[in-house]
């Protein structure tokens, strides 16, 4: 067990946990670290290898890769503590942070800390879809993570649930990648996502977007073999046949070490980034989370 204590901790080393360390850094703090369960920093953009991130923060356009890249930089060269591949499971009031490594578990201190543990996808049994529960269906992040961290196709046949960004920019991508998006369906009578990832997206690969039309049914016994839908204007329902169904049907922010800990918000604990609430830009978060950075003392 390791009792040190730090100025400031930074659970999640993601953008929005880099742009708070890096702004801490930047009005004096010293004693910094960040705790990141993923082998290392950058987390969503680290899978986000397509254009339009950095054109508000760094007024250049790159992917989300080279975006981490640039940012990651910042933190390093700031000689700012950095612990990859933990895991935090407890906090307390006192600010004592529990976490697991390689290396063992772990308990650290600090006067102030800062959440950064960004959001979570909502799945297909929140949903509470009715049907069979047969390989073939993921939320649009995973499948994102698939296809370009370890180079897997989810499926050949894909329909996509909800007009979020991250189902958009997958329509574009399982459909680069061979694979035939029959359509989105979006439950709601407007889209969802950013109107640019409908137009590039969608609209160059012509692929439909289905307003107010909900997802009925999924049906298969040990793959997807079909879906049923229904037009909410007509009442019409129809099956389709396909093998994948990824869903990006919104995303809630990650605050659950708080919740199980009990504790609230103040008192030298903050909320930065997607922990705090869902934004549509990363430039945003960096801006934000290096705006609350900078007010840590």
């Amino acid at each position: 067990m390791n009792y040190k204590k730090y100025d400031l901790i930074v659970i999640g080393g993601g953008p929005a946990g880099m742009a708070a360390a890096a702004g801490a850094s930047s009005s004096g703090v010293k004693d910094i670290l960040i705790l990141e369960r993923m082998p290392g920093l950058g987390g969503i953009l680290n899978q986000c290898i397509h254009l339009g991130f950095g054109l508000e923060y760094f007024k250049k356009e790159m992917t989300g890769t080279e975006y981490a890249a640039r940012y990651k930089k910042i933190v390093y060269d700031k000689d700012i503590e950095v612990k990859t591949s933990c895991l935090v499971h407890k906090i307390t009031p006192e600010k004592n942070v529990s976490f697991v490594s390689r290396d063992g578990e772990f308990t650290v201190s600090a006067k102030n800390i800062i959440m950064a543990t960004g959001c979570r996808e909502r799945t297909r049994e929140m949903l509470t879809v009715p049907g069979t529960r047969p390989s073939g269906i993921f939320t649009a992040g995973l499948a994102q993570e698939m296809v370009n961290i370890y180079g897997l196709m989810p499926g050949h046949e894909v329909v996509i649930v909800g007009s979020g960004d991250i189902g958009l920019i997958m329509a574009r991508r399982m459909t680069l990648e061979g694979a035939k998006v029959h359509f989105v369906l979006e439950i709601l009578d407007h889209l969802s996502g950013l109107i640019r990832n409908k137009v590039q997206c969608l609209d160059d690969f012509k692929i439909p977007l289905y307003l107010e039309h909900e997802l009925m049914e999924i049906t298969g016994k040990n793959r997807v073999e079909a879906i049923r839908y229904r037009d909410n204007k007509t009442g019409r329902e129809k099956v389709i046949s396909c093998d994948t169904v990824l869903f990006s049907v919104g995303l809630i922010p990650e605050q659950d070490l708080l919740i199980d800990s009990g504790i609230t918000t103040g008192n030298g604990i903050f909320l930065t980034g997607n922990a705090d609430y869902v934004h549509d830009l990363v430039d945003n978060v960096t801006k934000e989370a290096e705006k609350l950075g900078r007010s840590i003392n």
